[in-house]
């Protein structure tokens, strides 16, 4: 029984990286005697064990053998005859198939060192094709190691496995969890982009590919193509360390761009409209969490107005900030905030753009919130008054802590 440190765990030590976990691969032992040994069973689909101590994960050397489409079509080996050549050849590429034993000695059939100092995202072998989550993986490494590129002997067998279909037996989660994954590397437009090189963007995410070729008034998109801002936007958000909703918010924000009607290009008039029409099949599709949903719906409908609060009086800024919930949900209408901001940085000349409005919007939001409607409402005389008088003293208490429209106090 020799038991390695494989993956990750290596890759990061030979990149210089914090080392975030280890994954251990067990050769030469069998499922009976790694029980007897204290570790505990956790593999659904193939042996994993929980080490009796330190709680980390050990896996039998195995095996697999493609059966049907998909990710899930395997018929897994793992006993104590399997080699570790034979277990790292079926990982995706070799930069993760580097193993170190005990001493510290790296065990490197597939040339995953030489591949590290050259800076290439490069398949094992062609088992590669036989699982379409390795698609999303190589792309997501593509936007963590953001020095790197992928073999073209790689991409063009991401290719054909497009062509072939692989990539719509993909469920709905395991895609999720791998563009969620990607959203949160440090520059996730590269693994849109080696997902669009592929062909599989256009059929995962559809409309996000059809922003591309999409052309925005150079006056306020210098960059011009709409895919090559909302690439700039997520990217935006990711260097400044925005959560997972704000990313996928400004990953979504302009998908009506790509179903402008063709007369009336390059301007987008309504395109916040169809953008809420388009994503509402987009996040029920990919089963997205709420918390990603909801805040995407709201900036994806409202985050052209946020710029025209300026010159808005102030039942029309209360009503702005009823519309986006932010009474309600404060916390979120921060996050909204943060997603415009990266649409409105993520542009070609614009990264740096003054703000003014957004921290003032924060503040109108501190000054209704501490409106006491129970007490407004307590000095009605009827109820049918009193969701008028809330919103007359919430009116009142934004004219007395601030000028209107909101562009004078910038002058």
């Amino acid at each position: 029984m020799q038991i390695y440190t494989v993956g990750g765990a290596v890759r990061d030590r030979l990149l210089g990286l914090r080392i975030k976990d280890r994954d251990y691969v067990v050769v030469g032992a069998t499922p009976e005697t790694m029980v007897q040994l204290g570790y505990r069973p956790v593999g659904k689909d193939f042996p994993v064990f929980l080490h009796p101590e330190t709680h980390e994960e050990y896996a039998l050397a195995r095996t697999e053998r493609k059966t049907a489409k998909g990710y899930k079509g395997f018929q897994v080996y793992a006993d104590q005859d399997v080699t570790l050549e034979q277990d790292l050849a079926r990982r995706d590429l070799t930069i993760n198939a580097i193993a170190e034993d005990g001493q510290g000695n790296l065990i490197d059939p597939y040339h995953g060192v030489a591949d590290l100092q050259a800076r290439v995202l490069r398949h094992v072998s062609p088992a590669f094709s036989e699982d379409p989550v390795r698609i999303l993986r190589a792309a997501r490494f593509a936007a963590r190691f953001t020095e790197f590129t992928v073999a073209d002997e790689t991409m063009a067998l991401m290719r054909r496995m497009v062509e072939a279909g692989e990539v719509d037996a993909l469920v709905p989660e395991r895609v999720w969890q791998e563009l969620a994954k990607g959203l949160m590397e440090q520059k996730p437009s590269r693994m849109f982009e080696a997902l669009r090189a592929c062909g599989a963007l256009e059929r995962l995410l559809p409309e996000l590919d059809k922003l591309f070729g999409v052309p925005q008034t150079a006056k306020y998109h210098p960059e011009i193509d709409t895919g090559i801002h909302v690439m700039m936007v997520v990217d935006y958000a990711a260097r400044m360390g925005f959560s997972l909703p704000v990313r996928f918010a400004a990953l979504t924000h302009d998908l009506g761009k790509g179903i402008t009607p063709a007369d009336i290009l390059p301007r987008h008039i309504g395109h916040e409209e169809r953008s809420v029409a388009l994503l509402q099949p987009l996040v029920q599709r990919l089963r997205v969490p709420n918390d990603c949903k909801e805040l995407a719906l709201v900036v994806a409908r409202f985050h052209g107005k946020v710029h025209q609060v300026g010159e808005m009086q102030p039942a029309t800024v209360l009503r702005f900030l009823q519309d986006t919930d932010a009474l309600r949900q404060p916390a979120r209408f921060r996050d909204f905030l943060r997603a415009c901001e990266s649409d409105a940085r993520g542009r070609l000349g614009f990264e740096r753009q003054e703000l003014p409005y957004f921290q003032l919007l924060l503040d109108i939001l501190e000054v209704v919130m501490k409106v006491d409607a129970g007490v407004v409402a307590r000095q009605q005389s009827t109820p049918a008054t009193i969701k008028e008088a809330v919103f007359a003293a919430r009116v009142t208490a934004m004219k007395q802590a601030f000028s209107f429209p909101l562009n004078q106090r910038m002058l």
